[in-house]
């Protein structure tokens, strides 16, 4: 049972497994809503088109939400409630298709909704049903793998403390080798040893990068064993970014800091700013002319105010945004952050920052793909300068494009950054935002932005 159940896990992961089922639940949901509504399980061509459509969809947007990542340790309704997102979302880009190609009197409303949700019962059933098969195995210790941890006292108990977290994961403890200098022959000898009678079927060698002597000393004296030996480096004091293994030129990589915006996810990212960007920018048309008549009538100078910031990958760009200031002259290069009751900044500007109605005309900055709706806000060149050295991975926030709200603003950081932990602060929940990105979490900040309302107490 155990070495039955691993093997078809690891064969066949979820990220090929799953994407499979959801299409063939698609498929066997069509068929069934074709033959509930028309009383014929035979589906015309232009039916067919739909349902590739809506297989197609599901599995994008599942991908773009994580929905293959870690299924089977998920909470149920965590689950559900990613997969119920998903499913609306590709009822209203297939249902806005049907419309805008004027082709609505061609397809059934009964068969478009039963089959979306038919698939989404499906789907979450296959899921559900699944992850309780494969938790109530392991826990009965009935599909487990017995882990042998070799390295640093402070590394294996971390390890040894997230297999305890995640007893659904499979992985029992068979044995520990705490490490503490280079092994010698005769202790790598006991050590294997050990490791046999131990009845262990993974070494987990859980070091740091330096310690790559012990490691590959420590590999070439299992050479002769089947166990299976992974190794888990330690990288607690480095600030990593959306880590992964890779393959690069042929070889392997451990990706220390990379941007999670490439393939698929920068496709969905890139719609979703399109997408949520064209409306918002009808929606606020009427107020930005307001604005701008404001500015114009209540003050000498432009009504738009232009800066070079930073954006994705450290290349420049032009930000807009409603000037808030009377027009003055800074020093040389240095940029003077706004303080509280600045002299500089003009009763309708002082308006329009404590609101962020300043920051509207940043979707235009949107549309032409230089910013996103969501992600760490855009510094001054001049403070990206200062803080690069006083504050760690303070550039790393440029893998992605700069946002009109992000992790940081819903968070509360939002305002002047008159001391270094104000920064460090928000660097933090910008590289966290990138580590962890999702639509979903996209969509939860949008929804938190406009929840919480533009106002907030440290913006001036």
């Amino acid at each position: 049972m155990s070495r039955t159940t691993n093997g078809l896990t690891e064969r066949y992961p979820a990220q090929l497994l799953v994407p499979l089922v959801d299409m063939l639940v698609v498929v066997a949901s069509c068929v069934l809503a074709h033959w509930w509504r028309f009383g014929d399980m035979q589906l015309p061509e232009r039916y067919v088109l739909v349902m590739v459509l809506m297989a197609l969809l599901l599995v994008v947007f599942n991908s773009a939400f994580g929905g293959y990542r870690r299924w089977r340790i998920k909470r149920i309704p965590t689950l559900l409630l990613r997969l119920l997102l998903v499913w609306l979302l590709v009822a209203v880009v297939v249902t806005s298709i049907i419309y805008f190609a004027h082709v609505a009197h061609r397809y059934s409303r009964l068969w478009v909704g039963m089959s979306l949700l038919l698939s989404f019962v499906m789907a979450g059933g296959v899921r559900i049903v699944a992850q309780q098969v494969l938790r109530h195995s392991r826990l009965k210790v009935l599909a487990t793998k017995k882990v042998f941890l070799v390295g640093p006292d402070q590394c294996v108990l971390s390890v040894g403390k997230g297999m305890r977290n995640a007893p659904e994961e499979g992985h029992v403890l068979a044995g520990v080798a705490r490490l503490k200098m280079a092994y010698c022959e005769q202790e790598l000898t006991h050590l294997t040893r050990r490791i046999s009678e131990s009845g262990a079927e993974e070494v987990w060698l859980c070091m740091p990068l330096g310690m790559g002597e012990s490691i590959r000393a420590i590999y070439h004296a299992l050479r002769h064993h089947t166990v299976e030996v992974r190794f888990i480096p330690n990288f607690s004091d480095m600030q990593l970014l959306n880590h992964k293994v890779s393959e690069v030129a042929g070889h392997f990589s451990i990706d220390l800091s990379v941007s999670p915006m490439s393939g698929v996810a920068r496709m969905v990212k890139r719609l979703e700013d399109i997408t949520i960007g064209l409306f918002i920018c009808l929606l606020i048309a009427p107020v930005c002319l307001i604005i701008a008549a404001a500015v114009k009538l209540t003050s000498s100078g432009p009504v738009m105010f232009k800066q070079y910031r930073t954006g994705a990958n450290g290349r420049k760009f032009k930000v807009y945004k409603f000037r808030s200031m009377k027009i003055h002259q800074e020093k040389g290069k240095q940029v003077t952050q706004a303080t509280k009751a600045d002299s500089r900044i003009t009763p309708v500007g002082a308006f329009l920052r404590r609101t962020s109605l300043d920051e509207l005309p940043q979707f235009y900055n949107v549309l032409q793909g230089r910013m996103s709706i969501v992600g760490p806000r855009p510094h001054a060149l001049a403070h990206n300068e200062h803080y690069m050295d006083l504050v760690e991975s303070y550039m790393k926030r440029h893998k992605v494009k700069p946002g009109i709200t992000g992790w940081a603003q819903v968070n509360g950081l939002r305002g002047e950054t008159d001391t270094i932990e104000k920064m460090e602060r928000r660097v933090e929940h910008d590289l966290w935002y990138i580590d962890n990105w999702s639509l979903w979490l996209d969509l939860r900040i949008i929804l938190a932005t406009v929840l919480k309302g533009f106002i907030n107490k440290n913006a001036y």
